[in-house]
């Protein structure tokens, strides 16, 4: 086979193969038995009728386009691997002469993955902070932890409403005096300050007692989810049922007890101050390691398709889609809420798309400098903990993956994993090696107290 690479551009490639006549009469061959295979004609066993009878069962353009189809993909992929072209779209296919007993003549036009240069990968610096805990921080938490085993008691007889108490509410709203839909609410409890509402609801209600009743009449924003309410005058009817405030507990060794099963408040304390230092230390290292990798991927060189990153930016809206599903709500409803179209979120998503592709390819590129392999092994744990992620059975997992035909897939992503294993191990922490630095000392004044 021969195989001519003409570049179109500076991502683009046709690739000119010329199948010969010889190896083109194997491939045909190959293709009707493969397709005799998958048809019952009477009188014939499987894989056994000729082209033929094949032609005429199933029409001469079928046999044809099949056989056709068949000798593409094999010379196309074998074109890819002896140029060492990986593709990053489907070619666009011109057939240039496929006569019986001729040379196979076609045309390949595809998008290469673009090279990368790679910069400094080993050895990169980065400061990893150290993960301190205040007793302003362990104060803080205990103060939210206060909050949280609060409760709303129903505030003294004849109190007024003010920031932060909670209306408990009956409201009906109107618009040109028609109702409408979402605009009614029965019990519903409002916090005075919190913003959910229309914007100058709340501020309304304030110096109302339980029992009140009140006109409240706003304006929907112009950029209101509800295209029909945007920019509308509304009246609400208001009445006020009760007034609640929130009753935080004393914070005591009795508070301990009921927040976390401490004895004493000292302990409940030391244990927030554990949990506060395991947090710090985890973000520490996630931006330590962040901060190198950024470094690695910002050091190389590589110009990327756009076509890499629209299909990047379709793939991100796609799992963006799923977790709305998981929350009841669809992508056209989100779209509909943050008043946004499709247009504008595939640009919002743009930019972090560019970022994660060409992480991959400075991964894939180091991966393949340094001679990293993907054992079994790797792909099994890969799959374990993907099992534990989605809480399957690994086995089912691995199912899957066969039946979308997903494991070059999971290679790539086991190696890119490998290779940013591989760029954090040959990090360095320069914090780390500031504390190394002054060990000496330490150990020299030591060793002089003695002397004194």
């Amino acid at each position: 086979m021969n195989v001519t690479v003409n570049e179109v551009d500076q991502h683009k490639v046709t690739l000119h193969i010329e199948v010969p006549a010889a190896e083109a009469k194997k491939g045909a061959a190959a293709a009707v038995k493969n397709l005799a295979n998958k048809v019952n004609i009477p009188g014939f066993r499987k894989g056994k009728a000729p082209r033929m009878i094949l032609e005429s069962f199933l029409g001469k353009d079928v046999v044809k386009e099949e056989i056709k189809e068949a000798i593409i993909t094999k010379a196309y992929n074998d074109a890819l691997n002896e140029k060492e072209i990986v593709p990053v779209t489907d070619p666009d296919i011109k057939v240039i002469e496929e006569e019986k007993g001729k040379d196979f003549v076609f045309d390949a036009t595809l998008t290469k993955k673009p090279e990368v240069k790679l910069g400094e990968y080993k050895g990169i610096k980065a400061a990893r902070e150290a993960a301190e805990v205040t007793d302003e921080q362990v104060a803080a938490e205990l103060a939210k932890l206060q909050k949280a085993h609060s409760k709303l008691v129903v505030a003294p007889e004849g109190t007024e409403l003010s920031k932060d108490d909670f209306a408990i509410i009956d409201f009906k709203g109107t618009v040109d005096g028609e109702a409408f839909e979402g605009g009614e609410g029965k019990s519903y409890p409002l916090q005075i300050g919190s913003g959910s509402f229309i914007p100058g609801f709340e501020d309304q209600l304030i110096g109302l007692k339980a029992g009140d009743e009140k006109d409240v009449k706003v304006t929907f924003p112009e950029d209101y989810f509800e295209k029909k309410l945007a920019g509308k005058e509304a009246v609400f009817a208001v009445k006020v049922n009760d007034v609640k405030r929130s009753e935080v507990p004393a914070i005591d060794d009795e508070f301990a007890k009921e927040a976390g099963k401490f004895d004493t408040l000292d302990a409940l304390k030391e244990d927030i101050r554990k949990r506060l230092e395991s947090q710090a230390h985890f973000q520490a290292v996630e931006k330590f390691n962040s901060d190198v990798l950024k470094a690695a991927v910002d050091n190389a060189e590589v110009d990327i398709p756009d076509v890499m990153v629209d299909t990047k930016v379709d793939q991100m809206i796609d799992e963006m889609a799923m977790r709305l599903e998981t929350q009841n709500m669809s992508l056209d409803d989100y779209l509909k809420y943050t008043n946004t179209d499709m247009d504008k979120l595939k640009e919002q998503y743009r930019q972090p798309a560019s970022e994660n592709v060409k992480m991959d390819l400075v991964l894939e590129a180091v991966a393949k400098a340094e001679n990293i392999e993907v054992k079994d092994i790797d792909l099994q744990a890969e799959i374990f903990t993907m099992a534990q992620n989605f809480g399957a059975d690994p086995k089912e997992v691995y199912k899957i993956i066969i039946k979308e035909r997903r494991v070059p897939m999971l290679v790539q992503s086991v190696g890119r994993k490998k290779a940013a294993s591989f760029i954090l191990k040959n990090a360095i922490d320069t914090n780390a090696k500031e504390e190394k630095a002054e060990e000496p000392q330490v150990e020299q004044v030591k060793a002089e107290e003695p002397e004194a």
